[in-house]
């Protein structure tokens, strides 16, 4: 399979962007206070904290068993998950993004087509879904590559770029537009999460702005990102997600949607050590492409067999359509997988 076009293409000269200030208030009205444990009423509601709405464990446990889809081998629903704090986006809806970054047309569809454009499509690919389970809304998103694997070192050698802030500014301005949440996404390269995650704490301290680690960029050998695929332990991964659950203490979030790229086996290891926590979603994310028989064998050998608590399923508009019988996997199609997908990304 072939590795995502990672390479910068950095513009000689750059259009100034406005910096937008409203946009951090967009979500807020979902916010609870999760300072205090949660704890259980009458084995059908979890309250996190005084004023935060109850969570209705009864449909939680319901949609969980729907997203199975009557698998029967006992792995999905995953039972060892804790019960989300309230707020929680999965599995009341699926999330419908798009991906990509400002300063490329060539890495995803976001920064491919003129906005105003960009977000009129993910409207209809949105409803497209919402005809295909018209039981499930979907909630828009905008999955915006915020440091970006590149092939060239840079002044530390790092081989990443770490996007300005007035990019996400924008990211988040665009989204407000159709009621979006963002997804900001980190390539490390050669360098840590531990070292590029902090610098994003701004913005996943919002109560609308989620995380996407990508570890087919993840270079813990020195290897120059592009060479071969990356990797991510479940050291990573709990580090990450623990850092999440921080913030959303902290500033009292909803929970936070952490979405882990993975294709390979071995972009993912001791899968079995990876820890849910209420204040996080974790999804594991089928990002591979090619033909819809290619992807299905994908999403069977490396997602379905290592369960953690939710599943996504990568769509390309272009490199999907290279080889016979060149299409696309259609969201009827997809709904029927086991588990159904809660997270959609199209690049």
């Amino acid at each position: 399979m072939k590795m995502k076009n990672f390479f910068l293409l950095i513009l000689l000269s750059l259009t100034t962007l406005t910096l937008f200030t409203n946009c951090t208030e967009s979500g807020k009205a979902g916010k609870a206070d999760s300072t205090n444990k949660a704890a259980k009423n009458g084995g059908d509601t979890i309250t996190a904290a005084p004023g935060g709405a109850p969570l209705d464990t009864a449909l939680y446990d319901s949609l969980m068993v729907r997203m199975a889809n009557g698998d029967t081998t006992g792995r999905w629903p995953v039972k060892k998950a804790p019960y989300p704090l309230p707020g929680a986006i999965l599995p009341f809806k699926r999330v419908v993004a798009f991906y990509g970054n400002l300063f490329s047309k060539k890495m995803g569809i976001l920064g491919e087509i003129p906005s105003d454009q960009m977000l009129a499509k993910l409207k209809g690919e949105a409803k497209a879904w919402e005809r295909a389970d018209p039981k499930t809304p979907v909630q828009p998103a905008l999955h915006y590559i915020a440091v970006v694997a590149q092939g060239d070192g840079g002044k530390d050698g790092k081989y990443r770029y770490r996007m300005p802030f007035k990019q996400i500014d924008t990211i988040l301005y665009m989204a407000k537009k159709i009621d979006a949440i963002v997804f900001l996404d980190i390539q490390v390269a050669l360098s840590t999460i531990q070292a590029e995650l902090p610098l994003l704490e701004k913005y996943l301290s919002m109560p609308n702005v989620h995380l996407g680690i990508d570890p087919e960029f993840s270079m813990k050998d020195g290897t120059k990102p592009g060479k071969k695929i990356g990797t991510y332990d479940a050291a990573d991964i709990n580090y990450v997600s623990g850092y999440l659950a921080d913030l959303v203490k902290k500033n009292g979030l909803p929970p936070k949607i952490f979405v882990v790229h993975r294709f390979t086996h071995k972009m993912v290891t001791n899968y079995k050590n990876i820890k849910t926590r209420p204040e996080v979603q974790f999804v594991m994310h089928m990002d591979g492409w090619g033909e819809p028989e290619l992807k299905l064998g994908t999403y069977r050998n490396h997602i379905f067999p290592e369960p953690v608590q939710f599943t996504g399923f990568k769509l390309f508009y272009k490199n999907d359509l290279k080889k016979a019988p060149h299409r696309m996997l259609t969201p009827p199609e997809l709904v029927k997988y086991k588990p159904a997908p809660m997270y959609i990304q199209y690049q």
